[in-house]
């Protein structure tokens, strides 16, 4: 699906937190935010803005206070997380970020479904010695998975159109944006490998939109 343009002043967008150097940490609504200037604790700021938030008014001055949010900002510190600790960082299984790194599609019948539709299923049964990790599910449709059952794809004579991976920790920070913009997707992708399968598929996703204040619906 092609970008959308993001309304201006839409609270509901998040903001992506990053340490100093830029390292993508997390995602913050506009309250972190705000709470994040007001405390002195952001470096510099980055993207496009998203929001103007208005305070109350200075008892002496008589001048209302303002702050304005980007989409992007990098705030004091440095991560904890060293480049050895995320190069082995392994993100927490949920449907919800498995789905979303499979595109909401179907690994068996390639069907794109809404995320009720889909199960996690598991390429080689947790009855035959599989396990629940990254490397070992697949997103499924019932249809296909009913199918397929407690067998391996060559038992039950089906095939996988994609080979499934383990998300590195910024491809996480990404399956866990709920709207992405596309600035923000720049930012992400510069901390993705070029060989990632998920890389090749957003920077298709982002080539087709125009702008950089758009969401990205993946």
């Amino acid at each position: 699906m092609l970008p959308q343009q993001a309304q201006p002043g839409d609270f509901s967008l998040q903001v992506l937190r990053t340490d100093v150097a830029g390292m993508p940490l997390e995602w913050i609504d506009y309250r972190d935010a705000v709470r994040l200037y007001h405390t002195d604790q952001v470096a510099y700021a980055c993207g496009s803005l998203l929001y103007r938030v208005r305070g109350g008014y200075n008892a002496v001055t008589g001048r209302r206070s303002m702050v304005d949010v980007n989409s992007i900002i990098a705030t004091v510190g440095r991560s904890s997380a060293g480049p050895k600790l995320r190069d082995r960082y392994v993100p927490p299984l949920n449907n919800k970020t498995l789905f979303k790194r499979d595109a909401s599609l179907c690994l068996y019948c390639g069907g794109h479904f809404l995320s009720r539709d889909l199960t996690r299923d598991h390429v080689r049964p947790v009855s035959q010695g599989g396990s629940d990790k990254w490397r070992n599910v697949v997103s499924a449709c019932r249809r296909c998975n009913n199918h397929k059952g407690g067998r391996t794809p060559e038992q039950a004579g089906m095939e996988l159109i994609a080979v499934p991976f383990t998300p590195t920790y910024a491809e996480y920070i990404y399956l866990k944006g709920r709207r992405v913009l596309a600035d923000q997707m720049e930012f992400l992708l510069a901390h993705i490998s070029r060989s990632s399968p998920l890389r090749s598929r957003l920077v298709i996703t982002l080539n087709e939109g125009v702008g950089q204040h758009r969401e990205i619906h993946d």
